[in-house]
């Protein structure tokens, strides 16, 4: 594979997405840095074919990314290739406000032939390729020019490896005939929905207890605000205010500026200088928030008491017993809250018992929850049954030990 020297103009990065929109799939990578900034700092691009890699300096004077970002946003002959790649599809929306399409994640792929949760990008390497990656230059500071010639290479590395493991997965997906189990969960990775930045949802990312709807008014409210004046000082939006530090204000709303200096997160500055002022401006402003924006009633935990709970409990066992049996990540066949929601009654709008994911698991579980599959043990392995209606009427379950297991 041919490594390019790292490409600072324009011309030199027009030529290379020529070439590069001649493939199949192109490797990306990016490197950036948020610790100090509200919005990321794009420092450093990768991108790779099985021919030939390099990598971009988007900080270098007069380069336009144009050419590389229509690659990656426009042409859709050529499957993009992440791994892990949500931040960097948040940075290429923020630059185009497009995502990358068509998309293709290897750690999510991982999900689907492996019982890998969240499978980092070193430990990919080590089980595709039996490589150790250097991680020396991981954590250095992008944003320092000049680079080293180990940054580069160490940066680089990540699309040279990426493009040899991308083609086994694929493979491996086509032999396990699992590839459609990931269309969807690449279309979410695609959707620009997911990286649009609307200040006035800000307030759903923030845990707070409770329906009452001036208290999320408040919350809503102040959350926007936060989000504004990070964005205008671009900073992040946790040195404005922490979420507990918002969540208290809605809930217990200071009667006047001097009481921000008795807030917990706040400093005794809060009590009479300008972003005070404003804050309390928009706590005053506040409305209730309107009916139709309430967060929906949905079932947590176990509502069903202590027999709910119990429930829930078995059809997470049955969820790790599938994973292991189809040797697939159990978070790719269902989420927890999934299994309790279904443990309490709930049957419409739950991904588990829709398309694949009911066939592989789904119609297991909710024959578990209504009482038409029973656990066994079997020469000491724990595995699952289905009743016998005829034996154990209707349906309606059985006990058993581990002795009518065995027989």
């Amino acid at each position: 594979m041919k490594i390019h020297p790292l490409i600072t103009n324009t011309q030199e990065l027009a030529d290379l997405c020529t070439r590069l929109a001649k493939s199949d799939f192109v490797a990306v990578d990016t490197e950036f840095m948020r610790e100090n900034t509200y919005w990321p700092e794009l420092c450093l691009v990768q991108i790779a074919n099985t021919e030939e890699a390099a990598a971009v300096d988007p900080m270098a004077e007069g380069i336009d990314l144009s050419p590389l970002l229509d690659l990656l946003t426009d042409n859709e002959d050529v499957l993009k290739v992440f791994h892990a790649g949500g931040q960097d599809v948040e940075i290429i929306f923020n630059a185009t406000g497009r995502t990358p399409h068509p998309i293709f994640d290897t750690q999510i792929a991982m999900m689907a032939i492996s019982q890998s949760e969240q499978i980092g990008y070193s430990n990919l390497v080590e089980s595709w390729l039996g490589l150790t990656i250097d991680k020396g230059a991981r954590f250095t500071d992008w944003s320092r020019r000049p680079l080293t010639e180990r940054q580069i290479e160490y940066a680089i590395g990540d699309v040279t490896h990426l493009s040899r493991i991308f083609p086994k997965i694929l493979k491996r997906l086509i032999k396990t005939e699992r590839g459609e189990w990931l269309d969807q969960e690449m279309e979410k990775l695609a959707d620009p929905e997911n990286y649009r930045n609307d200040p006035s949802q800000a307030w759903k990312r923030i845990k707070a207890a409770g329906r009452n709807p001036q208290m999320l008014g408040r919350l809503k409210a102040i959350a926007e605000w936060r989000e504004h004046e990070a964005q205008s000082k671009n900073i992040p939006r946790g040195r404005i205010a922490r979420d507990e530090t918002l969540a208290d204000l809605a809930s217990h709303p200071p009667r006047q500026q001097a009481d921000l200096a008795k807030v917990r997160g706040l400093s005794q500055g809060w009590k009479d200088n300008e972003i005070g002022k404003r804050l309390m401006s928009t706590i005053e402003k506040a409305h209730p928030l309107p009916e139709d924006e309430m967060p929906p009633r949905v079932p947590r935990g176990a509502p069903l008491g202590k027999e709910g709970a119990l429930v829930a409990d078995l059809l997470k066992l049955l969820l790790k017993i599938r994973a292991r049996e189809i040797d697939a990540a159990a978070r790719l066949l269902a989420r927890s809250d999934e299994l309790e929601m279904l443990a309490a009654g709930v049957r419409k709008n739950l991904s588990l018992l829709e398309g694949w994911r009911f066939e592989v698991f789904g119609r297991d579980a909710l024959d578990l929850v209504e009482g038409k599959l029973a656990f066994a043990v079997e020469n000491g392995k724990l595995k699952m049954t289905h009743v016998d209606e005829e034996n154990f009427g209707g349906g309606k379950g059985s006990e058993y030990t581990d002795s009518q297991a065995a027989s």
